[in-house]
């Protein structure tokens, strides 16, 4: 079963409708600022659409995790300031999420005007696990748009969740794709379904436990497997490597050498890097040196050394595998690219990716940030996933109820 989209709600008409659209407003705040406005200025196109044509949008979302009560630190009304900075359509902003306040401003709304409320978190209701909690808090945010109401879900990093606004909603007013949603799923389908070859996928970040599932399902699709990152060490570990004192899983020992057989029934390549930048400890000021990973503690700093990156030389690999490719996903820097001594393994896979003419797609946001925190330019990069763990989740091969919801409707 397909999704209605956006362009189909449209088609139909909403002016003069009341339109309750779930965004990702999750921006980090420095007090009351936002300090990246990333996620906001995603929102706004869909948000565009239908305040052009007439809607009258409310707006729900959250942001961080104040645990079910209001909480001033955790207030969306920030990220409703930085949104009236840059819409081009008068945006109003509720003092609560369902109360009297938000009641009476949806149904002051005029044709073209936007109300975001506040932070769908405050009501415990919106995560509980109770089926009925939740559906009892998704009538009273549907009760907001009177009759004839409609439901667009533009929020794909939240699709994972069963929350409310995500999931219960979908169900009491008919239901729709958000550019961002759809664009996502479009984006997923390929790399799950249909990836042009060859096909190259470069996984990094702290933990291989965060990316077993996704490494299950994708060695069978992927024709190379790049491994760099924290998570690179079980790796070495597992081929029988000293890795010193650096990030290892040693319960994952076995789950990583079965990976590494099964790969090759596969015809999936599992391509770990040669050479590792060690340190002699966590930090800017740091003593480094780049070393032959299956000799780390021959190094200086011995067996008290860490791995805080993969080394030039692997750095050069991994990019002739991303140019050589036709498909690629990228998930997890590759080394603590935060400090730029050990910044260039991720800087060669970005660079590469950069340069890339094929199908490509940064997905986390580590990824995310690391692009934008080595100066690269979004704009050249194929697609710059919104999703993180919701795009991990589906990756993996799992289903994500705010879809199953919208397929439903």
């Amino acid at each position: 079963m397909t999704s209605h989209t956006l362009n189909e709600l449209l088609a139909d008409g909403v002016r003069g409708r009341h339109v309750l659209v779930r965004s990702d407003l999750n921006v980090p705040l420095d007090g009351s600022t936002v300090t990246d406005d990333g996620r906001i200025r995603a929102s706004l196109p869909v948000l565009s659409q239908l305040t052009e044509a007439g809607a009258r949008v409310i707006v729900m979302a959250h942001l961080g995790r104040p645990k079910g009560a209001v909480d001033p630190e955790f207030s969306i009304a920030p990220a409703g300031d930085r949104l009236r900075e840059l819409a081009d359509f008068p945006v109003a902003i509720a003092a609560d999420t369902v109360g009297g306040d938000a009641q009476n401003r949806a149904a002051a709304l005029a044709d073209g005007e936007l109300l975001l409320i506040e932070n769908v978190r405050f009501d415990a209701r919106e995560t509980s696990k109770d089926d009925g909690e939740r559906s009892a808090f998704a009538r009273e945010l549907v009760a907001l748009t009177g009759a004839n109401g409609a439901y667009v879900n533009d929020a794909f990093g939240a699709v994972h969740r069963k929350h409310a606004s995500v999931f219960d909603v979908a169900g009491l007013l008919p239901a729709y794709q958000g550019d961002l949603v759809h664009t996502e799923v479009e984006v997923l389908k390929t790399l799950t379904e249909s990836p042009k070859r060859p096909y190259v996928v470069v996984l990094g970040g702290s933990k291989v436990s965060d990316k077993l599932a996704v490494i299950e399902n994708l060695m069978g699709r992927a024709d190379h497997l790049l491994i760099g990152g924290g998570m690179v060490f079980t790796f070495l570990k597992a081929l029988g490597h000293n890795v010193g004192s650096s990030l290892l899983e040693e319960d994952k020992l076995d789950v990583v050498k079965g990976y590494l057989q099964r790969a090759k029934e596969l015809g999936c390549e599992i391509v770990l890097p040669t050479d590792i930048v060690m340190a002699s400890k966590f930090g800017a000021d740091a003593e480094h040196e780049v070393v032959a990973a299956e000799s780390m503690e021959s190094g200086a700093f011995g067996a008290s050394g860490l791995g805080l990156d993969i080394g030039p030389a692997s750095g050069e690999a991994f990019a002739s595998f991303i140019r050589s490719a036709n498909t690629v996903f990228w998930n997890g820097p590759m080394g603590v690219f935060e400090i730029e001594a050990f910044a260039g393994g991720t800087r060669a896979v970005a660079q590469a990716l950069a340069d890339s003419e094929a199908f490509s797609v940064v997905g986390g946001g580590d990824s995310a940030a690391a692009v934008r925190g080595l100066g690269f330019d979004e704009a050249d990069f194929g697609h710059i996933s919104t999703g993180g763990g919701a795009s991990l989740e589906y990756l993996e091969g799992k289903e994500l109820p705010g879809l199953t919801a919208l397929e439903g409707n």
